[in-house]
């Protein structure tokens, strides 16, 4: 597993998103860092609004593979 490069950044955050991030990444057994990045990268995903997110790509060819009979049906 490759480590991506890291920057250090200061910031303020509110005590109750900073406790329920903390508690998320306890309950998954991972790192805050983690946890924070994970965040980060879904919330820039969500405003690029040019295009889909990944993840709903990744469910959509997921749904297209199981069910393209079934949708081709339909589509009749």
């Amino acid at each position: 597993m490759t480590t991506a490069a890291r920057e250090k950044f200061s910031s303020q955050a509110a005590p109750d998103v900073l406790a329920a991030m903390r508690q998320i990444a306890e309950s998954q057994g991972r790192q805050f860092q983690a946890v924070l990045d994970e965040a980060l990268r879904d919330y820039i995903e969500r405003q690029q609004k040019d295009r889909p997110r990944r993840q709903v790509m990744v469910s959509l060819a997921s749904s297209l593979d199981e069910f393209d009979s079934l949708y081709r049906e339909l589509a009749k």
